[in-house]
């Protein structure tokens, strides 16, 4: 690697003495990336994308996963981190920052080979400013394997998604556009953990991060719970534009699950306004995309072994149309069940809902991003295994 100044370290940007092509950190997990849900008010269609840099393992990717009925569209590439850290484009995917905190393009170029296959050009555009999330950390024994730093906003998405023969107008008035920027230290696939990887079993883990647009505001939510209830991450945010953000209390969640499954159909988070009123935000799930599937979280489908931060080889794009009803597209059920001396991580798959909410007579859409892996007392879900109740027959 060439030891010469990156064009970056023009810039008084610099917050460590390193240029700009390095991060303050030797750990190999280190990341920088981004995540946006574009979604249809009607629920017909929910369009994921994001993209990554991993400094320090020199790989850049990115995707794009299309849910349109029971299909998903996958779209996927991986390359050499290059020294130009502006160009965020990765194969046929590209992210364009046009105005910082207001306005980016995203674009999926057409596959020549495959005129059916997932391609847009959208606008993104912010609606109210963004916001920071909780610091987040995260211990596994006494190791610290996450330590992120994110931010959050809302806006509207306008362009074209074309796929399957179909070109589909995505306009502000019936889409909703959410995104995430991230950054820190995350768990790569690969490195081996060790003791804490698996002798120290993680209990249970629940998990609930849902930005919400609605015309006037944008609510924030998340929380992170241990098997026991413990709260380990908390957030309740109001945001409106030229106005102090609100605190809206500790949010408490009751969520209606499908008989026989741990995939939520309603929910209802309660939240505490400024006078002390209850508010209750409330959830009904449109539609649903697995970021296990397609989008390169863990636990990587058994049909399908790209991770973020994987090396792949130079100029790797993959694309790929799953059909959700199909078992085989989805992590097994049964790594659910493995005893104490597994990887605990194995049943470890946040799905993300498109959503409309209800909160003090508004609607707005937003995102309901939720897992809950093992026992979660509060929820009474006692092991890996435990599912909500069958309805009564």
């Amino acid at each position: 690697m060439s030891d010469r100044p990156i064009a970056l370290d023009e810039y008084p940007i610099h917050q460590v003495p390193l240029s700009l092509r390095h991060v303050a950190t030797g750990d190999r997990n280190a990341y920088d990336r981004c995540i946006f849900h574009v979604l249809d008010h009607s629920g017909r269609a929910l369009l994921i994308a994001g993209l990554g840099v991993y400094p320090n393992t020199g790989v850049i990717d990115a995707y794009a996963t299309l849910r349109l009925g029971d299909r998903l569209h996958a779209v996927r590439a991986s390359d050499a981190l290059t020294d130009d850290r502006m160009a965020l484009t990765v194969g046929p995917l590209a992210i364009t920052v046009e105005e910082p905190l207001a306005r980016l393009r995203l674009t999926c170029a057409a596959d020549p080979a495959d005129p059916d296959g997932l391609a847009y050009d959208l606008t993104w555009t912010a609606a109210f400013p963004a916001t920071w999330e909780p610091h987040h950390t995260q211990y596994r024994g006494d190791r610290l394997t996450l330590q992120a730093r994110r931010f959050v906003q809302a806006g509207t998405c306008t362009g074209r998604i074309r796929v399957a023969g179909e070109e589909i107008a995505v306009t502000a008035g019936e889409w909703t556009g959410t995104r995430d920027r991230s950054w820190g230290v995350r768990p790569i696939p690969g490195e081996d953990p060790g003791r804490a990887g698996e002798e120290l079993r993680t209990e249970g883990f629940h998990w609930i991060w849902c930005p919400v647009r609605f015309d006037d505001r944008f609510v924030m939510v998340i929380v992170q719970e241990d098997a026991d209830g413990y709260r380990t991450l908390n957030e309740a945010r109001q945001v409106r534009p030229d106005r102090p953000d609100v605190q809206l209390g500790w949010p408490h969640t009751d969520i209606t699950y499908r008989p026989g499954t741990r995939h939520p159909e309603r929910a209802v988070v309660h939240l505490t306004g400024p006078a002390r009123e209850p508010l209750d935000l409330t959830a009904e799930i449109l539609t649903s995309s697995p970021l296990a599937v397609g989008a390169g979280y863990p636990p990587a489908s058994p049909v399908d072994d790209w991770q973020h931060g994987t090396w792949r080889g130079r100029g790797w794009t993959d694309r790929r149309v799953y059909d959700l009803t199909d078992p085989a597209a989805h992590p097994p059920p049964s790594s659910q069940l493995r005893s104490s001396r597994g990887h605990p991580h194995a049943a470890y798959g946040v799905t993300d809902h498109a959503a409309r909410f209800t909160l003090d007579g508004r609607t707005g859409y937003g995102i309901f991003e939720h897992g809950s892996f093992g026992r979660h007392d509060p929820s009474g879900f006692t092991g890996y295994a435990a599912v909500a109740p069958e309805a009564d027959r």
